[in-house]
């Protein structure tokens, strides 16, 4: 057996063990992440050699790259990243705090609620009221829909299924919500609502990148620090009350900042479906259930799928740009119903 490396701050507020299996793993999927994101700049209607796409990020490419590397490819394939990121660590938290494999931020009604949020902006404040405050719109839709899920969950306390299958009640109604305000609404709006809706990266600018970045910089790396919390209420309250930890109190947190995170990637992208379900159970496939590991690990899977599926979406059918939704959505409906027979009998 091999002992694990241990890391411990000052003040001992943050501390977790890392193998070497795990730092393997890290490298090997930092690096594979790196090689996606080059090809995602190097592919698409026209095709760029991958070594200039290169010299373009290190500042000495070909000044014809520069319009569609800049413009077009760069932020879109960074937003991409941080939408998969962002969805993959939120359901990371919900799956470690609710206990539950099925816990995703789609499946239990987070992201429904965070799309009519988004879409009441769209619907009724945009062209009116900047941009900038699209992510607080759907982060407050996400956290009233969540709240209503957990009060009717509620009944001497709140079982893991019972809030799942209440989740998925509230999104079918969330969802019914979002399409009744998109057919009432003018045509211009509605084609955006709809394109937006199946969870799209088209059309992705500079100016998303700016607002999203520091919802992304601020929380995840929170999580991160939030580890051993977490770790603790794998346990099962009992333990995690035993040793000190304030359970409802960080549940509430950690629960906000699953809101938070999910909000910020449903404003920017859209209904991208599954990423929050399918990247925990990939990266506890590679690396266990230590969730210091799991947050990074975790996100660079999900930057993975949504930047993959933004890849077929955009290429696969040309000249139509396909949302990566659809392609996130058809890898994990199966995934989700091979997680429901997998755990029939629990």
């Amino acid at each position: 057996m091999i002992d694990p490396y241990q890391f411990r701050s000052k003040n001992e507020k943050i501390s977790f063990q890392i193998t070497k299996k795990t730092i393997v793993t890290f490298l090997v999927i930092f690096v594979f992440t790196w090689l996606l994101f080059i090809m995602s700049l190097s592919v698409g209607s026209s095709f760029i050699n991958p070594f200039d796409v290169l010299r373009h990020l290190l500042g000495s490419g070909i000044p014809e790259y520069d319009f569609i590397l800049n413009t077009w490819r760069l932020p879109r394939t960074i937003l991409a990243f941080m939408v998969g990121a962002s969805l993959a660590v939120s359901g990371l938290i919900l799956q470690g705090i609710i206990r539950n494999p099925l816990a995703s931020p789609d499946i239990i009604g987070i992201t429904s609620g965070a799309s009519v949020g988004a879409i009441v902006f769209i619907v009724y404040f945009m062209g009116t009221i900047s941009i900038q405050w699209l992510p607080l719109s759907a982060i407050i839709g996400a956290g009233f829909v969540s709240f209503l899920i957990y009060v009717l969950s509620w009944s001497k306390g709140v079982t893991p299924i019972r809030l799942v299958l209440m989740g998925i009640g509230i999104s079918a109604i969330m969802n019914a919500i979002v399409t009744m305000m998109i057919v009432l609404s003018d045509t211009a709006i509605t084609t955006k609502s709809y394109l937006w809706i199946t969870g799209s990266l088209y059309g992705a600018s500079w100016t998303d990148i700016t607002s999203m970045l520091p919802w992304f910089l601020l929380f995840i790396p929170i999580t991160f620090m939030l580890a051993r919390i977490i770790n603790a209420k794998e346990l099962g309250d009992d333990v995690a009350i035993s040793i000190g930890v304030k359970v409802q109190l960080f549940r509430v947190l950690l629960i906000i900042i699953s809101v938070i995170l999910a909000g910020t990637a449903v404003a920017f992208a859209g209904g991208i479906g599954f990423v929050g379900l399918i990247a925990p159970h990939i990266a506890r496939m590679l690396i266990g259930r230590s969730f210091a590991a799991l947050v990074p690990i975790s996100a660079m899977i999900g930057g993975i799928l949504v930047m993959f599926a933004d890849i077929v979406g955009r290429t696969a059918f040309l000249p139509l740009d396909v949302p990566a939704g659809v392609f996130t959505a058809s890898i994990g409906a199966p995934f989700f119903i091979y997680l429901l027979y997998r755990n029939r009998n629990q």
